[in-house]
């Protein structure tokens, strides 16, 4: 075994211990520990106005169990399907309760790889030959055991199993990038629009409007200098998240747009786990304003 097999053996011990350590601290607790270390100033549960805070409520305090089926990145295509929204589901491959079930001869040459509960926690190959197999394989069984819910008390994730999902690469035919759009939706109601680019290398976003009109509202990376053309399927886009969102007080719908046809990312329902500086900081609470009480 090299030595960089070994580390990652190495930092998944310490990461157990530390599990350990930390199981039996109560969620309010933890959570109130990360929001004053991540952005500084004190968590307020009694009467939370900012959106940071309110995420924080929403973890410990909504617990629908349509959530544990809508995090599960293989379960919620059959909620999405439900929907009637099939058309817009991503190829899949296969879902894998071990990585010793899958049969590699009969992938494609490209494909993603990824938990179904993680963030983070995919590999994608764009080609079949140089995948490391023995890599990958000590890859995914550290993240197969990981415990999602234990350090950020994301109630959605509690008590779920972990397995490996495999889907289609999506190629855009004009650009080395896809086109990454995520929806803030509010009891079922779109109210801004993420862009995010070059996500595996100089990750930049950019906050529009539902018209399309920029806000000049950072987050944890910078923006996009150059002009971003309006999709041609905004409607479309807008119109699915109203759907997919409509169960819920609040969620992010993700979805991409790719040689001009749409496909379904994920559910997410606590961005950034809550933990997000804005600025202007207004926006924090713009953004807390529009959370359902």
């Amino acid at each position: 075994m090299n030595e960089k097999y070994k580390k990652i053996i190495k930092n998944q011990k310490v990461r157990l211990k530390i599990l350990e350590l930390i199981r039996w601290l109560p969620s309010k607790f933890i959570v109130k520990i990360q929001y004053k270390m991540k952005l500084g100033r004190n968590l307020n549960l009694q009467a939370p106005k900012r959106f940071t805070e309110k995420i924080q409520s929403y973890k410990l305090s909504y617990k629908n169990d349509l959530l544990h089926r809508c995090v599960d990145k293989y379960d919620v295509r059959e909620y999405v399907a439900e929907k009637g929204l099939t058309s817009i589901l991503v190829k899949s491959f296969g879902c894998y309760s071990t990585f010793n079930e899958i049969d590699f001869e009969k992938l494609p040459n490209q494909f993603v790889m990824k938990t179904t509960n993680g963030s983070q926690t995919n590999i994608i190959c764009k080609n079949k030959e140089e995948l490391n197999i023995n890599k990958t394989e000590i890859q995914f069984k550290n993240w197969l055991k990981r415990d999602q819910f234990i350090f950020g008390r994301e109630w959605a994730y509690k008590g779920l199993d972990s397995k490996i999902l495999i889907e289609e690469l999506l190629v855009d035919a004009n650009s080395s990038d896809i086109k990454d759009y995520k929806f803030l939706c509010f009891n079922g109601k779109p109210e801004f629009i993420i862009y995010d680019s070059d996500r595996f290398s100089g990750h930049r976003r950019n906050i529009y409007d539902l018209n399309w009109n920029k806000l000049n509202v950072l987050t944890d990376c910078d923006q996009i200098e150059e002009t971003i053309e309006k999709p041609d399927k905004l409607e479309e886009l807008i119109n699915i998240s109203k759907i997919l969102s409509a169960d819920f007080p609040f969620v992010r719908v993700d979805l991409y747009y790719v040689n001009s046809q749409i496909y379904f990312g994920e559910l997410t329902f606590y961005p950034w786990s809550g933990y997000v500086s804005f600025e202007p900081d207004e926006f924090d609470l713009t953004l807390g304003k529009l959370f359902p009480e």
